[in-house]
């Protein structure tokens, strides 16, 4: 691993004597990632010590907690991303959908309170975290019939409440933590304001399902752009490192339709697959469609456990009438599904339900997939104790927001 690991230091421990934490080798971490235990904590590719490589300007460190974590005795782990504030040298301690954790434990402090504690001695001022529960859950059939002039995801009852996510927000609340996005949908884009992660995803459920109910669950649209791509010649391949300059200029082309900008270069690409993929060969794919021996769409999709993930796509602006993406899309969920995973996640949706909104679009094109909208937790911030690091993080706060 090239990013630089914190050492280990003395950890304190925490109040229940069966548990200690720890600083972890990579291969302890990816050791437990692999175990069943670990596997069913459904940990997201965010949360992989390969992502340490994958953010420069980040200190990384690789932490585990449990009975024993020298012998790989895990019950969670973190992968903790530290970025120094410019003029001191304190850190803003960052766990990107992180830690992964039991959050059905009720005795959280057990790992959470070392856990803070072992940051403020590395010199973390504060901490975000982003639990991995869900808050609320809307059918894609309940929200495109509701679609209407200034209406949000909030207005909507949600087909699901997920109880648990409920009980870790009041638990961080009780505990001090703050909602970066605050208690509402957020004005626009993908999640709340403040949220590095979409606080809102959508999910495409793969388990229990066979290619026949995905092909059913698709909206009519869906069904005739697939059918349309395959008519006109539309070619899926899955590519190599060798096209990830052609990804990318198809992505910035999609950039500057759509008006959003990533602000990422091909070489942070480029890195994220060569990372992505010594960790796991495969765990990184490029998907290209092809038409006529051109490339006009490429979509990148990451696997971690039983949970894919559809991360970036980029499309070129012209024949755009033989339906690249629908293509593309359609042979990701296949894929996914032969893969045994039991989700599908094609990441940020804004909550928008308006429209005239140009967001909308992007939700309205998922929603043809026949999956959900989700709503996680989103992410959660608090300073590390004391007058000095609240005042730190108040500065670090107005620093980010002038960025």
């Amino acid at each position: 691993m090239s990013a630089l690991l914190v050492p280990p230091s003395r950890v304190p421990q925490p109040r229940n004597p069966g548990m200690a934490l720890r600083t972890i080798t990579a291969e302890t971490y990816r050791a437990f990632l692999a175990s069943p235990a670990g596997a069913a904590l459904g940990a997201g590719f965010l949360q992989c010590p390969s992502w340490a490589d994958v953010k420069e300007g980040w200190r990384a460190q690789l932490l585990g907690w449990g009975p024993d974590p020298d012998a790989g005795q895990l019950t969670g782990v973190a992968l903790v991303l530290l970025r120094q504030f410019p003029g001191t040298r304190k850190y803003f301690a960052y766990l990107p959908e992180g830690p992964v954790a039991d959050w059905n434990d009720p005795d959280v402090d057990d790992w959470l309170g070392p856990l803070l504690e072992h940051l403020r001695r590395a010199g973390a001022f504060a901490v975000r975290i982003g639990p991995s529960p869900a808050y609320r859950r809307w059918d894609a059939a309940l929200l495109k019939p509701l679609a209407g002039p200034g209406r949000r995801l909030g207005d909507v009852l949600a087909s699901e409440v997920d109880p648990l996510g409920t009980t870790v927000a009041e638990r961080l609340r009780a505990r001090g933590w703050r909602r970066c996005g605050g208690e509402g949908t957020g004005a626009n884009g993908t999640g709340g304001d403040g949220d590095a992660q979409p606080r809102h995803v959508f999910q495409v459920p793969l388990a229990g399902r066979t290619p026949e109910d995905l092909w059913s669950g698709l909206n009519q649209e869906w069904r005739r752009n697939v059918r349309r791509a395959r008519k006109e010649g539309v070619e899926v391949v899955v590519g190599s490192a060798a096209e990830l300059p052609e990804f990318y200029r198809l992505l910035g082309i999609t950039e500057r339709r759509d008006g959003f900008r990533l602000g990422r270069s091909l070489a942070y690409y480029e890195r994220q697959y060569a990372v992505l993929n010594a960790e796991e060969p495969g765990r990184m794919k490029l998907y290209l469609a092809r038409h006529r021996g051109e490339i006009l769409a490429a979509h990148t999709m990451i696997t971690v456990g039983r949970r894919a993930w559809y991360q970036t796509g980029a499309s070129a602006d012209h024949r755009r009438e033989v339906r690249p993406s629908n293509a593309l899309q359609w042979r990701m969920l296949l894929d996914a599904h032969a893969l045994g995973a039991d989700v599908y996640d094609m990441r940020g949706v804004p909550s928008t339900l308006d429209p005239e909104e140009r967001t909308y679009g992007l939700l309205r094109w998922k929603l043809g997939t026949g999956g959900q909208v989700v709503e996680t937790l989103g992410e959660w911030e608090r300073a590390l104790g004391g007058s000095a690091n609240h005042a730190l993080h108040r500065a670090f706060q107005a620093y980010l927001n002038r960025r």
